[in-house]
């Protein structure tokens, strides 16, 4: 069974930085697509930011030019480089590992970002 674990939320001002990580407990981000993903509350769970196993990537509108998505195949491991945060941002931060052949589909347990001064 595959895990992904993320780390890196918590609270911080608006303008700041957060870096999100998600790893893998096999390596299965070099088979996958990577993404994240937000549910923020009363709203539903929303694409953030994708990368392909090609390495090509996409983003919501609203976090283009922020946020950065990468991903370490070495390390099995997907991150979200987080700029000039906006508390519009505040949301529990979900991972994804998705293919479709082989077909699969894992999340992560997600991890809350708050944005507030």
């Amino acid at each position: 069974q595959v895990q992904l674990v993320e780390s890196g939320g918590g609270l911080v001002q608006p303008g700041g930085s957060l870096r999100l990580s998600c790893a893998a407990s096999l390596s299965i981000f070099a088979h996958c697509d990577g993404g994240w993903y937000r549910q923020a509350p009363g709203k539903q769970r929303e694409l953030v930011a994708l990368i392909t196993t090609r390495g090509l990537t996409n983003y919501t509108a609203s976090v283009q030019g922020r946020f950065i998505i990468s991903r370490n195949n070495a390390k099995s491991t997907v991150y979200l480089q987080m700029n000039s945060l906006r508390p519009e941002d505040t949301a529990v931060y979900y991972c994804n590992a998705e293919s479709i052949k082989p077909p699969m589909n894992y999340w992560g347990q997600g991890t809350q970002v708050t944005v507030s001064s």
